[in-house]
């Protein structure tokens, strides 16, 4: 895991922590006090919210507790490997694409970052520029020749 998607895993632990937590025990204590727990839907629903909250937190400081962060000053650019930049020219329709492998937890595809469990990263995994990777996908084989490769 990169030391960005450490902290912004860190960020979003500290939220839930100090915002929503309260927010959702403000909500069970207003239900509370609106009498009779066996028929309140509000206090279900609240009771329910801060379960999922719980759980969420749960995850993500296991997450934390199980990363290794990746010291970015020893990634080399000359073999495709985990959190390098990677521009792909698509062989059969001649698109031009950059993506950056990353862990799984930091995969975003709005963001061009891909998991390197996917079949997409895992084919170019130690491949040069000028290299074409053929790589096998739900509807066939793709064909990518890597253009470039920087952090």
């Amino acid at each position: 895991m990169t030391e960005e998607g450490y902290n912004k895993i860190l960020a979003e632990i500290n939220y839930l922590e100090s915002v929503k937590r309260p927010e959702i025990s403000a909500q069970i204590a207003e239900a509370r006090d609106k009498g009779d727990l066996s028929e309140n839907a509000e206090y279900d629903a609240a009771k329910e919210a801060q379960g999922i909250l719980e759980g969420k937190i749960a995850q993500l400081k296991g997450l934390i507790a199980n990363a290794r962060l990746i010291d970015e000053k020893q990634i080399k650019t000359d073999v495709v490997q985990i959190m390098n930049k990677v521009k792909l020219k698509n062989v059969a329709n001649g698109a031009v694409m950059t993506y950056t492998l990353v862990s799984d937890s930091e995969a975003n595809l709005k963001e061009n970052k891909l998991a390197i469990s996917t079949p997409i990263a895992q084919g170019l995994m130690g491949k040069k520029v000028g290299d074409v990777a053929e790589i096998k996908v739900p509807s066939g084989i793709l064909k990518f020749e890597i253009m470039e490769i920087s952090i």
